[in-house]
C-alpha cells in the first residue's frame, strides 16, 4: 500500500510541476490546495530538496520549486526516495537486497519467483513515468 508521505509528495510534486516556469510556491499554499498537513509537508518537501528534485528559495517570493524538468524526473526515482524499496520482499530487491531468514534457497522459493516478476512489473511502470507523464 502506498504511504500518505508518498501520496502527498507526488501530489506536491505534481503541484509544482504545473506552477508557470517553475515558480516557488510557499508551503502553506501547497498544503491548502492539496489538503495536507503543513507540519507533514514540510518534512516531505526537505526530503524531496535534500534529494535534488526540489530548491528553495527564503524570503518574498520564496517557496519550493522544481530543479528538473517533470520529463527528466522518472517515478521509480521518487518512489525509492519516498516509499524505500520498490520490491515487496527484501530478496528481490535491486538497491535494498537482504536474505529472507526463513528461506534456504531464493533459486527455488516460489515467493521469490513471483515477488521478482511483480518487482520487474512495477519497475517497468516506475521507470517509464515520469511528472510530466502524471499531469
Amino acid at each position: 500500500m502506498l504511504s500518505k508521505k508518498t501520496k502527498y509528495g507526488l501530489k506536491a510534486l505534481t503541484y509544482l510541476a504545473r506552477q508557470e516556469n517553475f515558480s516557488p510556491v510557499q508551503i502553506g499554499v501547497i498544503s491548502q490546495h492539496e489538503n495536507i498537513s503543513q507540519k507533514f509537508l514540510e518534512s516531505i518537501l526537505l526530503t524531496l530538496r535534500k534529494n535534488g528534485f526540489l530548491g528553495s528559495k527564503k524570503g518574498k517570493g520564496g517557496g519550493y520549486y522544481l530543479l528538473r524538468d517533470p520529463k527528466d524526473i522518472k517515478m521509480s526515482a521518487v518512489m525509492r526516495i519516498l516509499e524505500g524499496p520498490i520490491a515487496m520482499v527484501p530478496c528481490v530487491s535491486l538497491n535494498f537486497y537482504e536474505k529472507c531468514d526463513d528461506c534456504p534457497n531464493e533459486t527455488t522459493c516460489s515467493v521469490h519467483k513471483l515477488m521478482a516478476e511483480v518487482r520487474d512489473s512495477t519497475l517497468n511502470i516506475f521507470n517509464n513515468k515520469s511528472l510530466a507523464d502524471i499531469i
